[in-house]
């Protein structure tokens, strides 16, 4: 038997960070506003001769084999390794690769960890529930990172698109936008800064802060929580002047959160972009590094990018995924 799968990594273009339970129960009404990216992680499974379990990451260079699920340990390839014993699936080659670098900060990890779960899911003949697969991603990337896991990431790798996460004490829910893939596809330019990042550590600190009563993470947080609303807004408006504001306004507020979301190096990069005429530009995810977006006019995509790649960022290929989660046997 073999199966491939892959999910799309996604771009947040506002209100990420507190999709962290508590912290949106804490901001009402709060949502993230998110596109999936056409840069996958891809899983593929093939059948072996025997009983035993080998895991090959192309993108590291790593191999583990045990003989068994059971038999796996979590030092090597951890993520790869929790999820291959939770399903116990044996007799299986499991060979895993990003399209996205490594701490992109565009949920390469939780796409990774979606197309990871299809594909095993199918292996093992379970048939998983949309809620069931985000729940077992969720819980077991959570362990690997020992640290809460956000609620955000999941949804784009399984169904695409455009959306808003809404949460709340009902629970939290993906609305698709109304937003033409094509025309935001035009005006984004994405670029990865070189640096990696840690959106675990990033966003833990901040967490520890906002319930041990920081003021002005909380004031950061509104204000990150009224800038989606505007993005969401402004988007199914077709308002791109309203999304360059909310997108500035949450990148503002984003760096209050805390020292080292930003760098002297992303100032840079973004004064570049905007002095090539980018109307707008934050990081994705937690910040400190990864990638950036700058938001421009589609005739001077052209410009902002080369002007980005000039200061010393990789330009990343940008097309929006409407398809989620794949799966496919053979």
């Amino acid at each position: 038997m073999h199966i491939d799968s892959s999910a799309p990594t996604r771009i947040d273009l506002a209100g990420g960070t507190y999709d962290i339970w508590p912290l949106y129960l804490l901001h009402e009404p709060a949502q993230t506003i998110n596109a999936a990216l056409g840069l996958r992680a891809r899983c593929t499974l093939s059948s072996r001769r025997d009983y035993r379990v080998r895991l090959i990451s192309e993108d590291t260079g790593e191999q583990v084999e045990a003989a068994g699920p059971a038999a796996l340990s979590f030092d090597r390839l951890p993520l790869i390794a929790r999820l291959v014993r939770h399903f116990g699936a044996k007799g299986v080659d499991v060979r895993t690769k990003s399209e996205s670098p490594v701490g992109a900060g565009i949920a390469g990890s939780s796409a990774m960890t979606v197309a990871v779960v299809g594909a095993l899911a199918a292996w093992t003949g379970r048939t998983l529930g949309d809620d069931d697969l985000l729940t077992i991603a969720m819980n077991i990337e959570a362990q690997v990172l020992g640290v809460p896991a956000g609620m955000q990431d999941y949804r784009p790798a399984l169904y695409g698109g455009i959306s808003s996460v809404e949460l709340g004490v009902a629970g939290v829910r993906r609305v698709a936008l109304r937003v033409s893939s094509g025309d935001l596809e035009s005006r984004l330019v994405l670029a990865y800064t070189g640096a990696s990042r840690n959106s675990g550590i990033n966003n833990w600190d901040v967490m520890v802060r906002r319930i041990n009563g920081d003021v002005q993470v909380a004031a950061a947080f509104d204000a990150i929580r009224d800038a989606a609303a505007a993005m969401r807004e402004a988007l199914e408006r077709g308002d791109w002047i309203g999304v360059a504001h909310a997108m500035d306004a949450e990148w503002q507020a984003r760096t209050r959160l805390a020292p080292g979301v930003t760098t002297a190096y992303i100032d840079g990069l973004l004064r570049h972009a905007r002095a090539a005429g980018a109307l707008a530009g934050k990081v994705c995810g937690a910040g400190g590094g990864g990638c950036l977006i700058a938001l421009v006019e589609p005739d001077n995509r052209d410009a902002v990018s080369d002007a980005i790649g000039e200061a010393g960022a990789t330009i990343l290929p940008l097309a929006l995924d409407t398809q989620g989660l794949i799966v496919q046997r053979t």
